[in-house]
């Protein structure tokens, strides 16, 4: 088995048990989106694969907030892999600069790997599959599906987007649709633009039905 094979099967079993929103399946969709972006860019493909299958080990969501478990997990797994401590290091730092956290988060660390993944990342929030998975998460934190008398917050702190409890349809105006304005590479813009028209139709639609004109 290659570096690769090892990563996807100590991804699978530590994601075993994982929310449907952030499981294998998930970050088998990022890596493909990695795989599809790098295509157009020069880069270190082993560092985009390891990044991309290994950016969700251990979401802090589900670690009380914890950021710094999914870096050691990632690291503790490629040291026992032999890689080198360059590699490694890019990797993690992939990891630890993803996330959107609000949109407030100011990087430190860049690399085209990391805009790639963060790209592909990103791209699984968008559409019809991001669609799913965020009323998928509200579910799993028994959320309301809509409120109309609670208003999407904008430009929350990190910390106020980590705590935030408001209806699913929030999380809309909240990340999903500032992302397409966010992606770092031409092959992401493209796709997040005709994933973001979608978003835009179907709440188009959603309120229509809410409000019974349709």
């Amino acid at each position: 088995m290659t570096l690769i094979d090892r990563t996807i099967h100590f991804v699978k079993q530590q994601l075993t048990h994982a929310e449907s929103g952030h499981d294998w399946f998930h970050i088998e969709r990022v890596y493909k989106n990695a795989l599809l972006i790098a295509q157009n860019e020069i880069c270190d493909l082993t560092v985009v694969k390891l990044g991309a299958l290994l950016h969700d080990i251990a979401d802090s969501k589900f670690y009380q907030g914890d950021e710094t478990v999914g870096p050691k997990v990632a690291r503790t797994f490629l040291e026992a892999e032999n890689v080198s401590e360059e590699m490694i290091t890019a990797v993690v730092s992939i990891i630890e600069n993803l996330s959107f956290k609000g949109g407030n988060f100011e990087r430190t660390f860049h690399s085209i790997e990391l805009q790639i993944v963060q790209d592909a990342d990103r791209l699984d929030a968008l559409g019809a599959i991001g669609i799913a998975r965020t009323f998928n998460y509200g579910g799993f934190k028994n959320r309301p599906i809509y409120n109309p008398d609670c208003a999407p917050k904008l430009n929350m702190t990190k910390e106020e987007y980590k705590n935030s409890e408001g209806p699913t349809l929030n999380h809309f105006y909240e990340k999903l649709l500032l992302l397409k304005d966010q992606m770092n590479t031409e092959t992401g813009k493209r796709i997040a633009h005709e994933r973001h028209k979608f978003m835009e139709l179907f709440l188009s639609q959603f309120y229509a039905e809410w409000d019974g004109e349709k």
